[in-house]
């Protein structure tokens, strides 16, 4: 892994709402811990080897604890299952340094925040951070229902809660996305974070709209990557050495690179972390990520080969 692994121990577990549990890490030494940003990630080590990403939402000044909230998702992949039902007050973890691949654009006029479920752990990051310094926001939060809102009363007792709109699916109180981004002032930078469908209704409806990629930030939880739809086999060049790799249909770059002894630092596996990024020096990468912005994927000189693959039938790496 790229970041430093730290020790922490878990002082206080916490229910926010129905199925959403909050996490506080503090050092166990007692140290104080490395500083973050609003928009900070980072890995939570879990039983049984996996390792999840998870975003900082407590205060970035704040340098004796992390707070972290995780949604248990039946239909997931296991960690949010382990985090809930493995890690306890009390507990020592492993994790690594923060990261920030969502950072707040400060010299934006204007920002506006679009939290969809558990995406409000940065966003509610960026609010405070950005009522702390003076600037100009509106922040939206899209829930099914009050009882699945997270920190719903840490936002209203706060001292911005009227630059705040709920909306609950249960209650009526529809987001309509078409009228939040006209309503936005010139030169509002995006801020979006929560389950893929909420974010894509949102960015496909920006772009849609000439809203510049410069302005559009966002960061996801999870990949939708459906490698089983992708069965070419390609080979990949590694420019250091000239040895040439067999990539079958079904495994992945980072797989058949380790089978041969080429080991690249991975994390999430689903393209969203960007930890596993490479250097493509010829070649076209199928990009299968959702971490790259557009711009960057058409490039096509950069790739995450933990998801993507090859429309050409060779790829070189800068390995």
């Amino acid at each position: 892994m790229n970041a430093s692994i730290l020790d922490v121990l878990v002082t206080r577990k916490c229910n926010e709402a129905l199925d959403i549990a909050s996490f506080e890490l503090t050092s166990e030494a007692g140290h104080v811990l490395p500083p973050f940003a609003a928009g900070s990630h980072i890995d939570v080590h879990l039983p049984g080897g996996l390792v999840r990403q998870y975003s900082l939402c407590n205060d970035p000044g704040e340098t004796h604890r992390y707070v972290i909230a995780v949604l248990r998702d039946e239909s997931g992949r296991g960690g949010s299952k382990a985090v809930h039902d493995l890690i306890h007050e009390g507990d020592r973890i492993k994790i690594s340094a923060p990261r920030n691949h969502f950072a707040l654009a400060h010299e934006a006029p204007h920002h506006l925040l679009l939290a969809g479920g558990i995406g409000v752990t940065p966003i509610l990051c960026m609010a405070e951070r950005l009522a702390a310094s003076g600037e100009s926001f509106h922040m939206h939060y899209c829930t099914r229902s009050r009882e699945r809102t997270a920190f719903a009363e840490r936002i209203e007792r706060s001292t911005f809660s009227r630059s705040v709109q709920f909306h609950h699916d249960d209650s009526g109180s529809t987001f309509d996305v078409e009228q939040v981004l006209d309503n936005a002032p010139s030169g509002t930078h995006l801020y979006v974070c929560g389950p893929r469908g909420f974010m894509d209704a949102v960015l496909n409806t920006a772009r849609a709209k000439g809203w510049p990629e410069e302005r559009l930030h966002y960061e996801f939880f999870g990949a939708a990557v459906d490698l089983s739809a992708v069965g070419n086999s390609f080979q990949v060049r590694i420019a250091s050495s000239g040895a040439t790799i067999e990539v079958p249909s079904e495994c992945t770059v980072v797989q058949a690179l380790a089978a041969n002894g080429i080991e690249i630092m991975t994390s999430c596996e689903q393209g969203v972390c960007g930890t596993c990024l490479t250097r493509v020096l010829s070649g076209e990468p199928d990009h299968l990520d959702s971490y790259l912005t557009p711009e960057e994927q058409a490039a096509n000189d950069q790739f995450l080969p933990c998801c993507s693959r090859a429309r050409s039938p060779l790829l070189v790496l800068d390995l």
